[in-house]
């Protein structure tokens, strides 16, 4: 097992990579005890027919610039090809802003293919594969050097057995066609707003009860302030202060460090020093936040008036359209897709792109009374009206 530790000897991997159609990668990280992932290995296999090499490369173990892998994902004659790429993609937009161009990622392309919802790479290499994983490194603290020769194996098993999956499911879309429907569910991958996370936005995470205005400005102030002090000093927000602190804190509005140390809820750091002014502030600027400022919640949901007959028959479809399709009922449409449709919305994600196709047009139909449902055996048949 080849593991690079320079600059040069990745270099040369990227430059044998980019003479091929595709390279798989995936990586090892850590992010118990920081904000952002702390990358501890990389792993890449080029194809069989191109040899079959694999390697890991080492971020920690040596002195290694990771420029020549950023040149390959630049590279767009070369595919990535990654599994449930999200995570992986994170790190590298964050360490240099780059996007791995074009890009696979085999847990899309398999829901495609009728896997199922979120499919495992495990499941996968059991299906496609033939093989079996050792799943015993799995949860091993890949930020300590040197790594066990099962480490090792475990890792590259990610990149090797890949390899298959990504063959298999290239050319079983290409076969069905459905090479457009992974491209249109890999536009917020390769999104680069989806790896930004901005404070001022930071309150639509946090779980309350309470939706009025003037608290949820207070809300909004306090997560503000938490999610920039997190990302400055990279430490997980929790470490800040948890959310039912938030919650607490967004209900007593505590105006002194007195007040402060009268929570039931907050950590003792965060009683005193930056934290606790940090707070303090946030908590006054919620507080005199100007009634036209405040956050308003989205409450649409609360005044559709759902059909729930119409909402059933609708379910009705979804089965008949996933069974004939072999994709996952909540990948074609969500329950709050479905009650929405019966409701008269239509800006909804059922009813737009590949999904439209498969069976936003029907629903539509449906609703207007153009067809009917009816059962043949244990299958549902769409009639003509």
């Amino acid at each position: 097992m080849k593991t690079l530790t320079t600059t040069d000897a990745l270099s040369e991997f990227c430059q044998r990579a980019s003479a091929c159609d595709y390279v798989t990668v995936d990586t090892e990280f850590l992010r118990e005890r920081t904000y952002y992932s702390k990358l501890c290995l990389i792993q890449m296999a080029l194809p069989e027919s191109a040899g079959g090499e694999a390697v890991l490369v080492d971020p920690i173990a040596g002195e290694l610039s990771l420029e020549p892998l950023y040149a390959l994902f630049r590279d767009t004659s070369v595919v990535k090809v990654f599994h449930a790429a999200r995570q992986d993609l994170e790190i590298f937009y964050v360490d240099a802003g780059v996007i791995p161009e074009p890009l696979f990622d085999t847990q899309v392309a398999a829901m495609v293919c009728g896997f199922g919802e979120q499919v495992g790479y495990e499941t996968l290499v059991r299906r496609i594969a033939k093989q079996k994983l050792d799943k015993t490194s799995r949860f091993t603290d890949w930020s300590r050097r040197p790594l066990s020769e099962a480490q090792k194996k475990y890792a590259l098993a990610d990149v090797t057995h890949l390899r298959k999956i990504y063959e298999y499911l290239a050319a079983k879309l290409e076969e069905t066609g459905r090479d457009a429907w992974v491209a249109e569910e890999l536009e917020a991958l390769t999104d680069p707003d989806t790896y930004v996370i901005r404070p001022e936005e930071a309150w639509r995470r946090v779980k309350t009860r309470n939706a009025s205005g003037p608290f949820l400005a207070v809300v909004r102030e306090l997560a503000r302030f938490r999610e920039g002090y997190a990302q400055s000093r990279n430490i997980p927000r929790n470490r800040v202060f948890k959310d039912d602190a938030l919650v607490e804190l967004a209900s007593t509005k505590p105006a002194s460090q007195q007040d402060l140390g009268r929570s039931r809820l907050l950590l003792r750091e965060a009683r005193r020093g930056e934290i606790a002014e940090g707070i303090l502030r946030a908590v006054e600027a919620g507080v005199n936040c100007p009634p036209d400022q405040q956050p308003k919640p989205d409450r649409s949901r609360e005044k559709l008036q759902v059909n729930p007959a119409l909402a059933d028959l609708l379910r009705v479809l979804l089965k008949a359209k996933t069974e004939g399709y072999g994709v996952a009922a909540k990948l074609l449409a969500s329950a709050a897709d479905l009650d929405a449709i019966s409701a008269g919305q239509r800006d909804v994600p059922a009813l737009r792109g590949w999904r439209h196709e498969v069976f936003g047009r029907d629903a539509l139909r449906l609703c207007r009374g153009e067809i009917a449902l009816a059962t043949d055996g244990s299958a549902i048949r769409v009639i003509e009206l």
